[in-house]
């Protein structure tokens, strides 16, 4: 389990312009499996993304693959964790 943190490093114009690109990148990343959960940090300096991958290095790939940090407009870092407690309903997690 990864935590993808995104910090916007450009103006929100520049990000607003990647915008319909990320969230097709989103999509398409879920649609294969690897992302549970995403959204925007309040406020709006960033996002979070929480993914699935084998490896850390293809965790790095799929993060650097973000149109936002491919499009110079965020930073992302890659922050890998073992949940050792899930609430009901969400076991899928613990791997």
């Amino acid at each position: 389990m990864f935590v993808f943190s995104l910090k916007y490093i450009a103006p929100l114009e520049e990000v607003d312009a990647l915008l319909p690109d990320h969230v097709a990148w989103l999509k398409a990343q879920h649609e294969a499996g690897h992302f549970i959960a995403w959204g925007r940090k309040v406020p709006r300096e960033g996002g979070l993304i929480m993914a699935h991958a084998p490896t850390r290095e293809m965790a790095e790939e799929l993060a650097a693959s973000d149109p936002f940090v491919k499009g110079g407009a965020a930073e992302v870092e890659v922050i890998e964790f073992s949940p050792s407690f899930v609430a009901p309903g969400l076991e899928g997690l613990q791997g």
